[in-house]
């Protein structure tokens, strides 16, 4: 199996995958084993989160490390789901753009690469839903 097959078949690689209670409906991302409220009474399941959600805070990166240099300056940002849990992404668009409570939406995109002829990584950012 290639590298590139082999990082397609994990799921949480390329999907919002978290896990949701059953007995309190409290979701959890990244993935939890068990509900810190329910304890062993909640049943845990996985559940694919549609991704949208609202930007809490962010911050504008000037200055990044060289495999990050060519995407400056860029938005990153802590994003409340719509389902509850918070996540941090970049947000694809001008850092005048951003603003706190602004509606986003997941887009594939790539995230970096291991050198000029390396495997290519892809992933989650977030793009403006409004």
């Amino acid at each position: 199996m290639s590298v590139a097959r082999f990082w397609r078949k994990i799921p949480q690689r390329y999907n919002l995958i978290g896990t949701r209670c059953t007995a309190c409906g409290r979701y959890f991302f990244p993935p939890r084993s068990f509900c810190p409220d329910c304890r062993r009474a909640g049943k845990i399941v996985d559940h694919k989160f549609a991704g949208n959600g609202r930007i809490v805070t962010f911050t504008v990166i000037r200055t990044a490390s060289e495999q990050f240099e060519q995407l400056t300056p860029y938005v990153y940002a802590i994003i409340e789901l719509d389902e509850g849990p918070r996540t941090s992404a970049q947000i694809v668009c001008a850092p005048e753009e951003a603003r706190i409570g602004m509606r986003v939406k997941p887009v594939f995109r790539r995230i970096g690469a291991d050198g000029d002829s390396g495997v290519i990584y892809y992933g989650t950012k977030y793009a403006p839903a409004e």
